[in-house]
């Protein structure tokens, strides 16, 4: 039998530091939802500011204001991406490019 400390499973090993990792991922993913909501509501103080001081808002100050309050609504669950359509021609081109790539790949099997 050796001698010293016994050695640990490298299966235990694995699934302590995937469970480390999955606890660092949520208390990142924590972080940003919780700068996104004080990023949405620092823009909501400062406009309501400006509409107090009657200043008029600049283009590049509604361009970053849209940008925030864009980057909050993206955060939201369930909310899908919108896809380009491909049109029914690229489509067709598109598989018959294939078609001859994997005809010339199985020739040269």
């Amino acid at each position: 039998m050796p001698r010293g400390r016994p050695r640990k499973k490298q299966r235990s090993v694995l699934l302590k530091s995937a469970e480390l990792i999955g606890w660092a991922i949520g208390g990142i993913e924590r972080e940003i939802a919780e700068t996104r909501a004080r990023l949405a509501a620092l823009t909501t103080q400062a406009a309501s500011l400006r509409e107090r001081a009657g200043v008029r808002v600049s283009a590049a100050a509604s361009a970053v204001a849209s940008a925030a309050a864009t980057a909050a609504g993206a955060a939201k669950p369930g909310r899908k991406r919108r896809r380009r359509k491909m049109s029914p021609e690229a489509r067709k081109k598109i598989s018959e490019m294939m078609k001859k790539r994997w005809a010339e790949r199985r020739k040269g099997k």
